[in-house]
């Protein structure tokens, strides 16, 4: 019988019908797109009509694997077993033609052409715009664009533009201070928002024409300078309160005010942004209560004053919001033009160009049919997963893609079927384009386009968790009941599948800082935790915490009762990569657990490549005595420090280092910088460094010092060799350079197979699960926008500083800040459902604010209904349920068995293998090569027309003689050569007596191998004619003077016929062979007896 959440899986997966699914984390929808895949498959769908969107590579590849699993079993099954798989995905009946079809499936989704489509929108697209480049005005040699590529780029195309426009002047006039690529980074990120003109004076409250000469009319009506000049002696005879006020308004230039004074005044005469009523008036509150009552009836005016600048001030700020968009407009046009300019120059897409490309190209009326018709025949499935994520972009494409679902020209008579799974509660990618907006509002567009054929569109939805136990996904549920479901889409429900396994969810109580001052040594490092930071202590505590759970043996829940824990149970997840992230990993590595590292890894930062980096700036500079004794300590070489000290001190002035160490003399650490060295000028970088860590033990001894995670940097290193040798002329001061430019990030995969204890940030564990979560960056967060560039009316807009912006951008960035919010609050429950058994909740820092993570989880945790329990920072509380194992399952004994009897020679070592003897060159046996009184050539000339004139008899025989003129100057390299060379060729290849050698089915240029005696020889065999039971072969000589007879023929050439004849007679058994040579300068062809060849070979000793 099929439970209620199996049920529910297979309803989602009915493969004929579209459905729109919401799953809640760990429902099992992974499973459910697998399912329909291999659901379509049984009716018939062909392999290349479904198309798979997933949102990660990763994801892809999981879902490709679970299918192909999935098909290769069924192909396997008996009759009966496979009908109990079909029917457990709701395929029911199971006729002999069904199970014969779902056995070939395999085969079918192996052989498919361009095999599955299961890839990212990204992977999706590029392979689309490949596939037709002139449809959408590519090249065909595009390239991918990474994150360094479009930086570098970037920063060329400021370089340039500064040179070439005023562009960048302007911008610099109000640039705020941020780093400029982080601003162009922006840019090009809403490139879209400055294809429209930029905002004009309604976007931000402002009249039309106001300006600001206007404005200063409407607050200085040129009796302010008198009016001060009659207010400062009142403040100069008031308070201190009122003096300062004074000395204030004297800065302020009335005479001939501008926007400065307006500022100036606002300063003085306007409460603070702090204040109950922010930037309001000081409205009979300035000055002091007696110095107002001294000042009679100048009172009246200046509170006019106060009144004017109060309503000034959002005028001022909206003017200078405009002039700053205007600005930012007008550098961002040109800007994005040079760019783009660049990236076609270059045949280089960046991501966002992908999906760009892609919407054009299947929006071109003229090849867009005929792109979705030549696609495989047409696409008439389409799986969306993770469509909380998808961006509007990528739904603009997505929706092009199923525009013949429902009308177009064309349109096949097929059922074709849309279904989208994803999660409302688990959009957390906003950064990267994802809009829940745009989610709602597909779901609803999808629907009235089906509706409007006679389709429908089902909503469906999976409650219950395969992944987490009751405790957690109540905990779950309670944290996020109204009002902290906001940005969830409602109040989650959760039901745990497995609800009689135990779980747990712990809080730990917070570790707040310490507001006494610490005093430190003054030789303590400045930028070092010290012991009594909050962040330390809970890193040291949660550390020491694993160390001893492991030690005890703790015992997990699964479903065969309890196994003991692992390193690999554990998975530690923070919010941003920040200074506790970094305490953990390494109180982990100082308790000695086995730690996975960080999931992203900075190459800079990485000790094997600073060790190597050092070793590449020694090779470049030997001058450059830090980055020697960098190295020498480094484990490369594994120098102490006593040992480095006596090596430099005592040095002479100008006295190198290496120097020092060469003449110390010979030794291990001196043969390997000469050898790398001697190797510096002439090997690419990829190459030398891999000549370090190969021939000379470098990656071993990296690694055993390092630990296994430091393979990840030294193959990154080598990777970003190798890009740089693709894209800059590879020189080793070159690749320094490169290196030192841009600081290089790479993302490591730390999937849930790991042994080792995973710290990750939510974002990287997306996707992943652990029996063991900990959670100990739930502290109060600081605001954090960083974004400069502020959306409005589809126009970009530049936020200033603080309390700076007008009214319409505050209330955008205010917007912004509440979406974000509700987006922190999904990463919440991202990370609390990564738990499958035991959830642990800690913090460090400040713990003020109501809605931070940590309060949230204790309020829901409460509710839950919890107990007392003592953990590593004081006494806590659990929410459990279950009976939690008090130990492992024992796997049954098996029956002790006799010892096998092994021989002896198994605990030997194995013996050494014989040596093989060096392969034998027939050219090689000694013996001269020609007859006395040979014209000379140099070495290189001999060999190169030698090797002219072979190219020529190999090649020229396979065309017509009229084309021999120019087939010879496309073989050689020299015209010259040519010109020499051809006229001994043609004399070769139409001379009567030779053309049985240059007949149809003769071999040119053959390869044999033989044994002479005890040593294999090698050769290459000029021409070789083999007829039934008779051998010739062949080998040209290009000699000046040529024998008369085999009695002159020089020894050396006699030697190496013979060496060829034994091989030949090997590898024809039972076959005559003959040898002859071919003396091209007279197309005299000598035959040579086997009985002076065999002397020849005795005479050689061979």
């Amino acid at each position: 019988m099929t439970d209620a959440a199996t049920e529910a899986q297979n309803r989602a997966s009915e493969p004929l019908v579209s459905t729109w699914l919401s799953a809640n984390a760990g429902s099992g929808k992974t499973k459910v797109l697998t399912d329909r895949v291999a659901r379509l498959l049984l009716q018939g769908v062909a392999p290349q009509h479904i198309l798979c969107l997933t949102y990660t590579k990763a994801a892809a590849s999981e879902m490709q694997n679970r299918l192909f699993k999935l098909l290769g079993k069924w192909a396997m099954l008996a009759d009966a077993d496979l009908r109990g798989e079909l029917a457990a995905i709701g395929e029911a009946g199971g006729s002999a033609a069904q199970l014969a079809d779902a056995r070939r499936l395999f085969a079918r989704a192996i052989e498919a052409p361009g095999g599955l489509k299961i890839q990212t929108i990204h992977s999706f697209c590029a392979s689309l715009l490949r596939r037709f480049p002139l449809e959408a005005n590519l090249s065909p040699a595009f390239s991918e664009m990474d994150a360094r590529a479009a930086r570098a780029l970037r920063a060329e195309v400021l370089e340039r533009l500064a040179e070439s426009s005023d562009a960048v002047a302007r911008l610099a006039q109000v640039f705020t201070g941020a780093e400029i690529e982080t601003l162009l980074a922006e840019i090009c990120a809403n490139a879209a928002l400055f294809d429209a003109p930029a905002p004009d004076a309604a976007t931000f409250d402002l009249p039309d024409g106001m300006t600001e000469n206007t404005l200063l009319s409407e607050v200085f009506l040129g009796s302010e300078a008198a009016l001060v000049a009659d207010v400062l002696p009142f403040l100069d005879a008031g308070t201190v309160t009122d003096q300062a006020t004074a000395a204030k308004l004297r800065a302020v230039n009335l005479r001939a005010p501008d926007l400065s004074s307006l500022t100036a005044l606002e300063g003085v005469l306007l409460f603070g942004g702090d204040a109950k009523a922010p930037f309001g008036a000081k409205i009979d509150k300035l000055p002091t209560k007696d110095t107002r009552i001294a000042m009679g009836a100048l009172i009246d005016p200046l509170n006019q004053l106060m009144a004017r600048v109060e309503l000034a001030r959002p005028k001022r700020l909206g003017l200078a919001a405009l002039h700053r968009a205007q600005v930012l407009h007008g550098f961002a046009q040109p800007f994005l033009a040079a760019y783009r300019a660049e990236k076609d120059a270059r045949a280089w897409l960046d991501f966002d160009d992908l999906i760009l490309r892609t919407g054009r190209l299947l929006t071109d009326e003229s090849v867009a049919q005929w792109v979705l018709f030549k696609l495989d025949g047409g696409v008439d499935h389409i799986l969306v997963d993770e469509a909380q994520d998808t961006s509007p972009a990528q739904w603009r494409v997505i929706e092009l893609l199923t525009q013949e679902f429902t009308a177009g020209i064309g349109a096949r008579d097929v059922a074709r079927t849309l279904f989208v799974v994803g999660d409302k509660k688990q959009s957390i990618y906003s950064f990267q384009g994802a809009d829940l907006r745009v989610f709602d509002q597909m779901q609803t567009r999808f629907a009235e386009r089906l509706a409007q054929v006679g389709l429908r569109l089902d909503a469906a939805a999976l409650e219950h968790s395969f992944r987490s136990s009751d405790a957690v996904l109540r905990s779950v549920d309670m944290t996020f009941q109204p009002p902290q479901d906001a940005g969830l889409g409602g109040p989650p429900t959760h039901i745990a599948f497995f609800d009689n396994l135990p779980g747990r969810v712990d809080l730990w109580p917070a570790i707040l800082p310490d507001k006494t001052k610490e005093e430190r040594a003054w030789y303590d490092p400045v930028d070092v935790l010290s012991d009594e930071h909050h962040d330390r202590k809970l890193a040291q505590k949660i550390a020491a915490e694993l160390r001893r759970m492991i030690d005890a043996r703790t015992v997990l829940p699964d479903r065969d009762g309890g196994r003991v824990m692992t390193e690999g149970d554990v998975l530690i997840l923070v919010r941003k990569r920040r200074t506790l992230f970094h305490e953990i990993i390494s109180a982990c590595k100082a308790q000695g657990l086995a730690i996975a590292g960080a999931d992203l890894l900075r190459l800079g930062g990485e000790l094997a490549v600073r060790d190597l980096t050092a070793l590449l700036s020694f090779l470049a500079t030997p001058e450059d005595d830090l980055s020697l004794a960098a190295c020498l300590r480094s484990p490369l070489f594994g120098w102490s420090e006593d040992a480095l000290y006596r090596l430099a001190q005592g040095r002479g002035t100008g006295e190198y280092l290496w120097s020092r160490l060469r003449a110390q003399g010979d030794g291990p650490t001196l043969r390997v910088l000469r050898d790398l060295r001697s190797q510096a000028d002439f090997l690419r970088p990829y190459d030398l460094v891999e000549r370090m860590l190969t021939r000379h033990d470098g990656r071993r001894r990296l690694i055993a010092r390092l630990g296994t995670e430091a393979e990840d940097g030294i193959d990154a290193f080598l990777a970003q060799a190798l890009s740089f040798e693709q894209a800059e002329i590879p020189s080793l001061t070159g690749f320094l350079c490169w290196l030192e430019r841009d600081e290089v990030e790479l993302k490591r995969q730390l999937d849930s197979a790991s042994p080792m204890l995973r710290v990750m940030t939510v974002h990287g564990a997306k996707g992943l699960e652990a029996p063991i979560v900990i959670l100990p960056d739930t502290a109060d967060q600081k605001p954090n926008e960083k974004a400069q560039i502020v959306p409005m009316t589809d126009r970009a807009t530049w936020k200033a500083k603080a309390g700076l912006n007008p009214a319409p951008v505050q209330a955008a960035l205010d917007t912004r800040a509440a979406h974000r919010a509700q987006e922190d609050a999904r990463l919440l429950y991202v990370a609390m459902t990564r738990a499958e058994s035991w959830l642990i909740v800690a913090g460090a820092g400040e713990m003020k604010q109501p809605d931070n993570w940590y309060n949230r989880v204790a309020d829901g945790v409460a509710q839950a209904g919890t107990e007392q329990i003592d953990t590593p920072t004081g006494q806590g509380a659990r929410h459990a349920h279950g009976a939690w194992p008090a130990q492992a399952a024992v796997p049954p004994c098996q029956s002790a068995t006799a010892p096998a009897d092994l021989p002896d020679a198994l605990w030997q070592p194995a013996p050494r293998p014989p040596d093989r003897p060096a392969p034998l060159n027939p050219s090689a046996l000694g013996g001269a090569k020609a007859l006395p009184g040979e014209a000379g050539l140099d070495e290189d000339t001999a060999l190169r027309l030698g090797t002219g004139l072979h190219l020529l008899l190999e090649h020229l025989p396979h065309w017509p003689p009229e084309t021999w003129n120019t087939r010879a100057s496309a073989l050689l390299e020299s015209p010259s050569d040519a010109e020499l060379l051809l006229p001994e060729a043609q004399a070769v290849l139409t001379a009567p007596t030779l053309a049985p050698l240059f007949a149809p089915g003769t071999l040119a240029e053959v390869e044999i191998a033989g044994q002479l005696g005890a040593r294999p020889v090698f050769g290459v065999i000029d021409r070789l004619v083999v007829n039934a039971g008779h051998v010739l072969a062949v080998d040209y000589k290009s000699n000046r003077i040529v024998p008369r007879d085999v009695a002159e023929v020089p020894e050396g050439l006699l030697r190496q016929m013979g060496a060829y004849l034994v091989a030949l007679e090997q590898a024809f058994p039972g076959h005559t062979v003959e040898m002859a040579l071919l003396w091209t300068a007279t197309t005299d062809l000598m035959h040579l007896p086997d009985a002076a060849l065999r002397a020849a070979l005795a005479r050689a000793g061979a």
